[in-house]
């Protein structure tokens, strides 16, 4: 739905992946967007399309340092988000997401403005309970290769709930469940965009541990539009909300129907499962659904086949 009044708002993070939908979202709906982004793992081809935009500025800029801008609101995406990047350099990823917490809540609090961040379902770790309930505290290795990305965005979710209580910042978090779509990156080792690319070149997919495992595959559309949603959400809905889809597939099956889709002559070949990669991840969507009137709407052979669409152009 277009916005009554135009807004300018500011993207960290929004030249990668999500980020990038992100700002066509909040474009089409009539806001300037400033995109920040120092392109670690984000890409200038993916806002290619929007530099002619008016509406659309970018800023090559990394979160752990101040940003001084005036802005109406903050989406606060910044941070490598794929176990191949965040591992990369574990000591940043913590930064990007500590550091930048500091840097943009301090900016909303300056600006007086509306400031979301882009949590994730890995706050819950390996977890115990299932499906995931936001009350759920999780189940995390604070010393693990995964600590990084999982402690980092615990971290920032704890600092925006004391920017909250302390300086009646309004604020929203979202807890992202494993999304999809185009504009994945070819080599970010996540499992979608790897049995992707594998099935159209026709190689062995791939499947870490006996393919039991399960995901919850949400279309990156559906995200957007519960990121919209959340920050127009009255000030007292703060979250943490999950954002993603409860359907559940195994790895054997997400696998499967990729082949299916590519006509692909892949075999699955085994291998042995990261350390501390969860078993089970499936969002309990309860409190989207009551406080957002949310929920994902693209099937997941839908959103496949959108997907591998965008990855053809790389085979």
């Amino acid at each position: 739905m277009t916005q009554n009044t135009s807004k300018r708002i500011l993207v960290t993070g929004g030249a990668g992946f999500v980020g990038s939908h992100l700002c066509d979202r909040l474009i089409k709906d009539g806001n300037d967007v400033l995109c920040v982004d120092n392109l670690f793992t984000g890409n200038k081809r993916n806002i290619d399309h929007l530099h002619s935009n008016p509406r659309f500025e970018f800023m090559r800029h990394d979160v752990c340092f101040p940003l001084y801008v005036e802005v109406d609101e903050i989406y606060n995406l910044a941070c490598p988000a794929s176990p191949v990047h965040y591992q990369h350099d574990p000591v940043q990823t913590t930064k990007t997401s500590v550091h930048g917490a500091i840097n943009m809540l301090g900016l909303a609090k300056r600006t007086n403005c509306k400031i979301f961040q882009a949590s994730t379902s890995e706050v819950y770790g390996d977890p115990s309970v299932h499906p995931q309930t936001e009350d759920y505290w999780g189940n995390v290795n604070p010393i693990g290769p995964r600590a990084c990305y999982d402690e980092g965005k615990r971290c920032a979710e704890t600092l925006f709930f004391d920017y909250h209580r302390q300086h009646n910042l309004d604020i929203k978090v979202a807890r992202i469940f494993n999304t999809y779509g185009p504009r994945m990156r070819p080599d970010d080792g996540r499992v979608v965009s790897n049995f992707i690319l594998q099935a159209l070149r026709n190689e062995e997919i791939t499947i870490f541990g006996n393919g039991h495992q399960t995901r919850s595959f949400c279309y990156v559309d559906d995200l957007i539009d519960g990121f919209v949603k959340l920050m127009q959400s009255k000030k007292e809905v703060t979250g943490p909300i999950n954002l993603g889809n409860p359907n559940e597939f195994t790895m054997l099956e997400l696998a499967q129907q990729i082949i299916d889709l590519t006509n692909s002559k892949s075999e699955i070949s085994f291998h042995d499962l990261p350390i501390d990669d969860p078993k089970q991840r499936q969002p309990d969507i309860g409190l989207a659904n009551k406080h957002l009137n949310w929920q994902p709407s693209i099937e997941l052979k839908e959103g496949l086949g959108k997907t591998i669409e965008y990855f053809e152009k790389y085979i």
